[in-house]
């Protein structure tokens, strides 16, 4: 059965030595998000900047990883480079596995190497390797090395890394994990590098017992059968989020060009299906998922000097295809490939990096940055210059690059163009949807189109009462956080509800978190806008580009008044809900061996 206390591992890369901590709190936060923000309140530094070296990076997992299907992800925690406020990042991959296997709930890094270097941690082990000979190389390059370096334990190991974007410290450089997963945004990858830390490697080397009895491996089935069985998660298995792509486009809310259209008929060959027909290669899964999204394209290159042909998988979905293709003005899927191959290896968040990217072309177009900035012209439908300007933005090549790569705000703020900086809090996902989303991504948590069901409400909703949809908002919010805290995929919210929440912990011996999880949401919640403003969130710091307000969908004309109102009335309502310190106390944690 589960402990009740956390056990969580504390590296400090300055000493190159760590210890175990056991830390109350399982019945309040559950873990993941919750355990999040309440390691931040233990080992977060408010009165200092994001870079400095005492700022923790934080690993969670939940309380059902490895017991549960879909309880596969990781959530990442840390101050920003991006707006220097606390703030999370979820990825899948085998991370979650490994750390349930090296017998942790958590690891928290402080401190900064004396040289490059790479963190090796498992059950009863934990090493600071040198890795200097790893400075500027890709990401791609990177994880292959690792993976002959710290060969041990490969069933249940997770290799981290971070391209030349995470070393020069950009805000949009993201987390590799095991190649097709990614803390992606929000810049998790430049905390890496300014704690000089290229790789994490977590191996899974211990092993944990099943709980006992029957009523487990009832459930278990239970819950197997409807992920496997019925059509609840198909869609995610056949053409994947992809298959958002036509729809999105025939909704008039698919961004393309930088958002000065939301519809093209050039979206034939950029569909979901033309994508499976065209370039998928297989479906990768994460450790614990028997679903299978992970959608693997290919591409091949020719080698310089010879007849054949070197063939590299890339994973996609509707995100990247968006980024790295319609808001490009790109259309052919081999092209999107290739500019995202880019990105993976340098290293930076496949949607911020092509929102950039969209921002660069208006404002070359524009006359507002010239050649000499963006060194290749820039033309939407140019991949191959776009795959070019991927490679500077993540090497930050030069001032505007740089620039760019610490938010599209920044440079606009520099060369001009804020006005049509697609940028809702940080670069925009791709749901052109409306007022609601446009709101609900400004003010956010992780300025994530998966804080909330905005996108999907209005893709069905054309209603304009600002109470009706801030309400749905903060409804909606709980669900999402408590699966965060257990650390589910959110593709499986239709599969676990409260209830079936419930019957999950009851399962593994967490029966007063199974009698409180509607409380324990409600807790987390706060006590995660309570850290995210402890370290600056102001909503009315926030402004929406001028560039959504010109927004048309199928409900007609973005509504300035509409707009406005939704915006403040959320962020009004954030801030009540966070004053709210009725039960939101952090438990004292305590020390053990």
């Amino acid at each position: 059965m589960i402990r009740e206390a956390f056990r969580v591992l504390c590296v400090d890369l300055g000493t190159g030595k760590g210890r175990i901590e056991l830390l109350d709190g399982r019945n309040l936060v559950a873990g993941g998000s919750g355990l999040a923000a309440l390691l931040d309140g233990r080992y977060g530094k408010n009165d200092l900047p994001w870079d400095a070296a005492e700022q923790p990076l934080i690993f969670a997992i939940g309380p059902l990883t490895g017991y549960f299907p879909l309880m596969s992800k990781t959530v990442c925690a840390f101050r920003s480079a991006y707006h220097h406020q606390y703030t999370e990042s979820h990825a899948g991959g085998r991370l979650a596995h490994a750390l349930r296997f090296a017998d942790l709930d958590a690891l928290v890094i402080t401190g900064r190497a004396g040289r490059l270097s790479c963190l090796v941690v498992g059950d009863r082990h934990l090493e600071v390797k040198d890795v200097g000979f790893m400075r500027s190389m890709d990401a791609d390059a990177a994880g292959k090395l690792l993976r002959r370096m710290f060969a041990k334990g490969s069933g249940h190991r997770s290799i981290l890394r971070i391209g030349p974007a995470g070393e020069i410290g950009s805000a949009m450089a993201c987390i590799n994990v095991d190649s097709y997963r990614h803390f992606g945004r929000m810049g998790g990858g430049a905390v890496m590098g300014v704690k000089n830390l290229k790789g994490i490697v977590v191996q899974g080397d211990g092993d944990f017992a099943g709980p006992a009895g029957s009523a487990y491996a009832r459930l278990f089935r239970e819950v197997y059968r409807q992920v496997t069985a019925t059509d609840m998660m198909r869609k995610y298995y056949s053409l994947g989020t992809a298959g958002n792509l036509q729809g999105l486009n025939d909704l008039q809310s698919l961004p393309w060009c930088n958002l000065q259209r939301t519809s093209d008929p050039a979206i034939a060959g950029m569909t979901g299906q033309a994508f499976a027909d065209a370039t998928l290669l297989r479906n990768g899964a994460c450790s614990g998922c028997p679903v299978g999204c992970i959608h693997i394209g290919y591409i091949r290159e020719k080698i310089t000097g010879d007849n054949r042909y070197s063939y590299h998988q890339v994973a996609y979905d509707y995100e990247p295809i968006f980024a790295a293709g319609t808001m490009l003005g790109v259309t052919d899927p081999f092209a999107v490939l290739r500019i995202l191959e880019t990105m993976e290896k340098v290293g930076i968040d496949a949607m911020s990096g092509g929102v950039a990217l969209a921002w660069a072309t208006e404002a070359t177009q524009r006359g507002l940055i010239s050649r000499e900035q963006t060194v290749v012209p820039l033309r939407f439908g140019d991949a191959a210059a776009y795959q070019q300007a991927a490679e500077f933005l993540g090497r930050g090549i030069n001032d505007f690059y740089r620039l760019l790569g610490m938010g599209t705000l920044r440079a606009a703020a520099a060369y001009g163009g804020g006005e049509f900086a697609c940028v809702l809090g940080q670069e925009m996902a791709g749901y052109a949807t409306g007022e609601l989303f446009f709101a609900a991504q400004t003010l956010g948590f992780r300025h994530s189109h998966l804080d909330t069901g905005a996108y999907s409400r209005e893709q069905k909703n054309a209603g304009r009462d600002v109470g009706q949809a801030v309400d749905f908002l903060i409804a909606d919010e709980p669900g999402r956080v408590i699966l965060t805290s257990m650390v589910a995929c959110l593709f499986a919210r239709s599969v676990y509800t409260d209830t079936r929440l419930a019957e999950c912990l009851a399962a593994v011996g967490l029966d007063t978190l199974a009698g409180s999880v509607p409380e324990v949401a409600e807790h987390v919640r706060r006590l995660r806008w309570q850290t995210r403003i402890a370290t600056g969130f102001d909503p009315d710091a926030l402004t929406i580009p001028k560039r959504f307000y010109d927004v048309r969908t199928w409900k007609g004309p973005v509504s300035r008044e509409y707009l406005d109102a939704l915006k403040q009335e959320y962020g009004r309502r954030i801030l009540r809900l966070a004053a709210d310190r009725s039960g939101s106390d952090a438990p004292l944690g305590k020390e053990g061996n």
